[in-house]
């Protein structure tokens, strides 16, 4: 790299440049920097992340020679959403590093980088306690009649039928919790509930429960006896071809009747379809849902008129610091790169 090292910073409205300039600058201090920064309209004016089937990049914003300018005199780049394949590294002739501001690097061409000998970062579990902790709330909100509540005063109705028993909703100490995938968010989720007394139960077939698992009474259980048992299915699995649609119409069925489902995933684990028939029926009591798929959804679809669902504009992960913790993340590592030590996130 030059004597000078040129860092780009691709930000948005939630991941704001100013916060990894800062970190940057602070864990780079001593070293001759220069920042530029450009800040994406997302999320105020674009409204989903933009897919592209001719492109071997996901969850995006903008097109990848929107960017081209932008990158020519980098040595490092930090991005939350810009969409970096084999053609942007050719308009980056300097490029050594890439720092990407999420879980995993899905808006980065991967085997291209590789190829180029650019070293990718990246932040997992960045927003890991803001998800657990929303879906912890999603999980009382629908349970409990807190959105419903709302409307019902704020309307002038101030309904008293949520008090009566048939309408009222259990307490999380009677409940069975079943946990679909327990990385990062799972096992924060499994953490927060330990302390409401609810039985916890969780299917994920590349996780060992540790000691303090098996001492707080968590139990692992395959994923078709833990639908069937569980009173809440709560869903946290990374989006692979094995987990696409994983939650479907035989799998809703099989759940007890009166049960809940939330999802502060994607919107690609769950069979919505089959979701919105079984809150119809009754099969299901409730459901929180924080995902869907697309994104955002028809503003006509029936499920959003269920008046026994909780939802949100996929926001389990907004937090501040969520953002803080990722610009910390990428300069702590951008900075072990440059000291010629290896990283702690390194991207395979």
């Amino acid at each position: 790299m030059s004597e000078t090292i040129r860092i780009g910073i691709i930000g948005d409205g939630f991941m704001q440049p100013r916060f990894f300039e800062e970190a940057l600058g602070k864990r780079l201090a001593g070293r001759s920097i220069a920042f530029k920064a450009m800040t994406l309209d997302w999320p105020l004016k674009v409204q989903s992340t933009k897919q592209d089937p001719t492109l071997p990049v996901a969850e995006f914003v903008g097109r990848p020679e929107h960017y081209f300018e932008f990158l020519a005199d980098l040595d490092i780049l930090v991005t939350h959403l810009a969409p970096i394949t084999a053609a942007s590294l050719e308009h980056a002739p300097r490029l050594k590093i890439i720092g990407v501001s999420r879980g995993g690097p899905v808006n980065i061409e991967m085997p291209a980088a590789r190829a180029r000998g650019v070293t990718v970062v990246n932040t997992p579990g960045r927003n890991a306690s803001a998800v657990a902790e929303f879906t912890v709330a999603s999980i009382l909100a629908e349970t409990r009649n807190l959105i419903r509540g709302h409307l019902s005063v704020a309307s002038g109705e101030f309904r008293r039928d949520f008090y009566h028993f048939d309408h009222a909703g259990p307490e999380l100490c009677e409940l069975t919790v079943g946990i679909v995938g327990y990385g990062d968010i799972g096992t924060r989720v499994a953490r927060l509930l330990r302390p409401f007394g609810c039985a916890i139960r969780v299917y994920d077939p590349f996780k060992v429960l540790t000691e303090e698992d098996h001492a707080a009474g968590i139990v692992k259980l395959e994923l078709d006896e833990l639908i069937r048992t569980a009173d809440v299915l709560t869903l946290h699995p990374r989006v692979t071809p094995e987990t696409k649609k994983m939650i479907g119409r035989a799998q809703i069925a099989s759940m007890k009747p009166g049960s809940y489902i939330v999802n502060t995933t994607r919107g690609q684990v769950l069979d919505y379809a089959a979701l919105h028939d079984a809150l119809v029926s009754g099969h299901l009591k409730g459901a929180a849902l924080d995902t869907f798929d697309p994104e955002p959804p028809p503003p006509d679809l029936p499920l959003l008129k269920l008046p026994n669902v909780t939802l949100s504009p996929h926001i389990a992960g907004a937090s501040r610091y969520s953002t803080v913790k990722a610009a910390d993340m990428l300069a702590e590592d951008i900075g072990r790169i440059l000291d010629g030590q290896s990283p702690l996130y390194p991207t395979k």
